[in-house]
């Protein structure tokens, strides 16, 4: 379903851009209701390298800056998401976990339309985690959603 013909939260336009195959229809409703979104994927067995892709995107597309507040939400939207993957641990490659994922970042208001509140930033991971040998994952996903302000 595409965004306008209900309520939309932030959190489930970040579900739905990651969980897509081809998310260009949904990141254009999405940026037609007010959010900005990038999204992008990353396999690793590091859990630095899964952070430090997801940060990279989103700095390189505008979606946050390296000042603190954004700097911070943005971190803390990350790990909230990685826990969801996990099941509550943050490791991978150091218990013999590799990730292989798909990620939203999303910017903007708690609920399309809304005006006043303050912005959002929200975070989805989805795909697969297991073992390091082919065949033995599984399906993951995470969400960490974290207030800007202003």
């Amino acid at each position: 379903m595409l965004l306008g013909d209900r309520l939309d939260t932030i959190g489930k336009v970040a579900l739905r851009v990651v969980l897509v195959e081809d998310p260009t229809v949904e990141v254009t409703a999405a940026m037609k209701a007010g959010f900005r979104v990038v999204h992008g994927h990353v396999g690793s067995m590091n859990l630095e390298k899964v952070i430090a892709a997801i940060e990279t995107a989103s700095r390189r597309e505008g979606i946050v800056s390296v000042e603190y507040p954004e700097d911070h939400a943005l971190y803390h939207s990350i790990l909230d998401a990685l826990h969801g993957v996990g099941r509550g641990q943050l490791a991978l490659g150091s218990i013999l976990r590799t990730a292989g994922l798909r990620f939203s970042v999303v910017r903007g208001p708690r609920v399309a339309g809304e005006v006043g509140r303050g912005e959002w930033l929200a975070v989805a991971l989805y795909g697969h985690i297991g073992g390091p040998v082919k065949g033995n994952e599984h399906e993951c996903v995470g969400l960490g959603i974290y207030h800007l302000g202003r």
